[in-house]
């Protein structure tokens, strides 16, 4: 671990005026610490923000519901208004990391996961994400946990978050804030593919700071599941998860919203394929046609082909499951 100076400023505009491209945001630090120990991350100077007023969870004017940053995973998960209202964020939450990690780890942090690709968390190999350029050995090394979809020659890791892949179905909104001002992120648009710059995980600039996620009005409590399909039963990322949301007028789908975890370099969501949905009985025939219409453009590696189908198997259980009424 590099050497590194620390501080912790009282409110946001203090701590945006400390942002830079050698400093970094620490909230509970669930990941940066590991990427630190590891070499992988080596900032100047790191910015404590957990004093910050970042913490509330309140309902907005649209009758949606503004998550502070600084809420743990935690606290969100367990939310009364979470569960009743989004049970798909709870269910993502309570699918991912250990109870001591979500009691430390925070809604602004989680959306800035790093990849958990072997290669990148190696200094001593290259990789494109750590140091543009190098190459990328993930391609034709071991590669059974790496990207089936939306990878590039420079990079395929995966997008490690549960809780992204709840809140991409969901239509989030990512509200930020640098030195220019405050604005708003679709979460669609918030995550970025690796394309030609992988060392590129999202859309922030070096001086912002995400405050708060905020969950639309509709929240699909009725039908909606979180499936995740993992190694062991616990503490492990997922191979393939799938966070399924549906609108019904009786058997008939009016809405419908489908995100996969494990398979991308962000959560992956593909509307054409769930507009096939819309209009149609929920029925198995129909699930199979939207599975097949995600992986349509699928690209394994030599050693992580079987997520093409464990992913079609996965879509299909989790839209049955959230047509009868949420979690299997």
């Amino acid at each position: 671990m590099n050497p590194f100076s620390y501080s912790k400023p009282s409110d946001v505009t203090q701590a945006i005026s400390l942002a830079g491209p050698a400093t970094r945001f620490i909230a509970g630090g669930t990941n940066l610490l590991d990427l630190m120990k590891e070499n992988v991350a080596r900032p100047e100077h790191l910015i404590d923000i957990t004093g910050l007023p970042l913490g509330e969870i309140r309902e907005t004017s649209s009758g949606g519901l503004l998550i502070g940053a600084l809420v743990s995973n935690a606290d969100l998960a367990w939310n009364p208004q979470i569960e009743q209202r989004y049970p798909l964020v709870s269910q993502a939450l309570l699918a991912g990391a250990s109870p001591q990690l979500r009691n430390m780890a925070s809604t602004g942090g989680n959306l800035l996961q790093r990849t958990r690709c072997y290669y990148f968390y190696d200094a001593t190999v290259p990789c494109n994400k750590r140091e543009p350029g190098s190459g990328c050995p993930a391609r034709d090394g071991l590669n059974r946990i790496h990207a089936i979809l939306g990878a590039s020659d420079e990079c395929v890791a995966t997008h490690p978050s549960d809780l992204c892949v709840a809140l991409a179905a969901l239509d989030a909104v990512v509200h930020v804030e640098g030195r220019t001002g405050e604005r708003t992120i679709e979460f669609a648009d918030f995550h970025r593919l690796p394309g030609n710059q992988p060392e590129r995980d999202n859309q922030l600039a070096d001086d912002e700071l995400i405050t708060a996620v905020e969950l639309p009005a509709r929240g699909f409590a009725s039908n909606s599941n979180y499936l995740k399909i993992r190694d062991r039963a616990s503490y492990a990322f997922a191979l393939v998860s799938v966070a399924a949301a549906l609108e019904m007028d009786g058997d008939i789908v009016t809405d419908a919203r489908l995100a996969l975890g494990g398979v991308a370099h962000k959560p992956w969501r593909d509307q054409e394929a769930e507009a096939l949905l819309i209009g149609k009985p929920a029925s198995i025939e129909h699930f199979r046609a939207v599975a097949d219409a995600v992986l349509r453009h699928a690209q394994p590696l030599e050693h992580n082909g079987f997520k093409i189908e464990l992913a079609r198997r996965a879509i299909i259980r989790a839209l049955g499951d959230a047509a009868a009424g949420g979690q299997a």
